[in-house]
């Protein structure tokens, strides 16, 4: 099974497990869009910097960034939720790029692996910032490490953090459309934001699928 497949199921499965559980304890009477929004109120200026702040250490800690994208997308609303997950992502990204460059260059090679570290460094010699996009777009290294490993390579850091944000965004905004939806959905009802949700993940989904297709048809 591919490794995009699996993630995808591994993450409908999880969401599923979740609507469940909220169902059967009862907890749908307690957790709506309003009240989330009314918790985040409550900190004024400092919820949506306390989510960027833990967005922004995540990376650099090799913790995975799907839930914290999920939880961007029920507290603040498909909106905002895009906006503070890229922002946080975004420099968090920037944060494990700039130690690799500057701090941690051995131990970055031990854990990516000193072949993949050279095919990398070649494709960004030849592509520069497209092969940045590229993996964003269509990640073919985990997203944590690929920020090291870009740092040891020679793209300019400006072009780097650019692509990362710009080709971040369509995944970001598929995952953070569809966790708006869920407060609504255990809650029993299916909302238009809801399918639009689905179908942005399933078409993000897809990308490295069709990449692949495409890529045998070419050979």
């Amino acid at each position: 099974m591919k490794k995009s497949t699996l993630k995808f199921i591994v993450f409908v499965v999880a969401v599923s497990a979740i609507f469940v559980m909220v169902r059967l304890t009862g907890l749908d009477e307690y957790v709506d869009q309003k009240r989330l929004s009314e918790w985040i109120d409550g900190f004024g200026p400092w919820g949506p910097l306390i989510f960027i702040l833990i967005y922004s250490i995540a990376p650099s800690l090799m913790l995975p960034g799907l839930p914290i994208t999920v939880l961007g997308g029920m507290l603040f609303g498909p909106l905002w939720g895009v906006v503070y997950v890229e922002i946080g992502a975004t420099i968090g990204a920037s944060i494990a790029f700039l130690f690799a460059r500057y701090m941690g260059r051995g131990w970055v090679r031990d854990v990516i692996g000193e072949g993949r570290l050279r095919e990398l460094d070649r494709e960004v010699e030849r592509q520069g910032w497209k092969i940045v996009a590229f993996t964003r777009l269509i990640p073919i290294f985990p997203f944590n490490l690929l920020n090291y490993a870009f740092g040891l390579t020679g793209i300019r850091f400006s072009h780097y953090v650019l692509s990362t944000f710009v080709f971040m965004l369509p995944g970001a905004t598929a995952y953070v459309v569809f966790a708006s939806s869920l407060l609504d959905l255990v809650k029993g009802r299916v909302s238009a934001r809801f399918i639009i949700g689905v179908v942005l993940v399933v078409l993000v989904s897809l990308i490295p699928v069709i990449y692949r297709m495409r890529k045998r048809t070419a050979v």
